[in-house]
């Protein structure tokens, strides 16, 4: 079980290392007005998003649903904290889905957001971050 939790946790930093990195491209890539710029960080946020991000979603929910089947569901029906970490994550998907979203905008230049938007949308996974490492740490409810 705990080689399942470290795995999990693994993948769960590489995940949002590319959650942290990706909007950080997005705002240099907003503010770039040269074609050289534009397609190098085309690339970059292809690879990113591709090759690091959603195959570090992909396997941290792997040994996460791993793990909360080898504790039993019904364990859990009464711990609040479960609950809403899952519901966070499901906020996270849809955070993850947006990063898809703008990536496709940036991508075929129909971009209409600026960088100070980005900016912004670039905090969004330090509160998702925070609340889920106090869920499963504290279980607070």
């Amino acid at each position: 079980m705990l080689w399942l939790k470290a795995l999990h946790l693994i993948f769960m930093v590489t995940w949002f290392a590319g959650l942290f990195y990706l909007p950080r491209l997005y705002v240099y890539h907003a503010q770039s007005d040269d074609e050289i710029s534009n397609a190098r960080f085309k690339i970059m946020e292809r690879k990113l998003f591709y090759g690091i991000m959603t195959p570090g979603m992909i396997i941290t929910f792997i040994f996460g649903f791993w793990m909360l089947g080898d504790y039993a569901w019904a364990m859990y029906a009464g711990m609040g904290w479960i609950h809403a970490k899952l519901a966070l994550l499901a906020g996270l998907v849809v955070y993850h889905y947006y990063c898809y979203r703008f990536l496709n905008d940036l991508k075929f230049d129909t971009n209409q957001r600026s960088h100070i938007f980005y900016r912004w949308f670039n905090e969004v996974p330090v509160l998702f971050l925070a609340l889920i490492i106090i869920l499963a740490v504290v279980k607070p409810f």
